[in-house]
C-alpha cells in the first residue's frame, strides 16, 4: 500500500500519520491544523464487536448495619493500595470476583471463593486497608 493523500489539505501525498487517530498528513502545517480539533484513536472492528461484559444479575444495594457501608476515605485507601491493585492482576482472582458478581446466588459464590487461599488473602488486604484508613 503506497502513500495516501493528506486528509488535511487533500493536495499532497501523506508522509506521516497522526499518533492519536492515524489520519495521514503531509507536513507540520497540516499536523497543527489537524490538532486544532481533538482527535482520538479509531476503534477497530475487533474492539467494536467485543461486547463489554456486564453484570448478569441486578440486585439492590442494601446493608443491614450502617457500619457495613464503607466511607469515602476507606474506598480511596482500597483503590490506592498497590498491594490490592497488584492482586487484581491475577486472572484466577478476577474470575472468582466475576463469578461472585454475576451469580444469582452471590453469597454462595462468596462462600465458595473464601475456600480459595488467594481470595482470602485478597479480602484480608481489603479489610486491612479499610481498617487502617478508618483509624486516621
Amino acid at each position: 500500500m503506497g502513500p495516501r493523500k493528506c486528509e488535511v489539505c487533500n493536495e499532497a501525498l501523506s508522509k506521516y500519520k497522526c499518533p492519536s487517530c492515524l489520519v495521514p498528513y503531509c507536513s507540520l502545517v497540516c499536523f497543527k491544523k489537524h490538532k486544532e480539533i481533538p482527535c482520538a484513536k479509531p476503534v477497530s472492528s475487533e474492539e467494536k464487536s467485543t461486547p463489554v461484559p456486564e453484570s448478569l444479575v441486578e440486585r439492590p444495594l442494601t446493608a443491614e448495619q450502617p457500619g457495613d457501608v464503607l466511607q469515602k476515605l476507606q474506598l480511596e485507601a482500597i483503590a490506592s493500595s498497590s498491594e490490592i491493585r497488584d492482586a487484581l492482576k491475577d486472572g484466577n482472582l478476577q474470575k472468582l470476583i466475576y463469578n461472585i458478581d454475576g451469580s444469582p446466588d452471590a453469597e454462595n459464590e462468596l462462600d465458595k471463593a473464601m475456600g480459595v487461599e488467594e481470595f482470602r488473602t485478597f479480602t484480608e488486604k481489603i479489610l486491612s486497608a479499610a481498617s487502617a484508613s478508618s483509624q486516621l
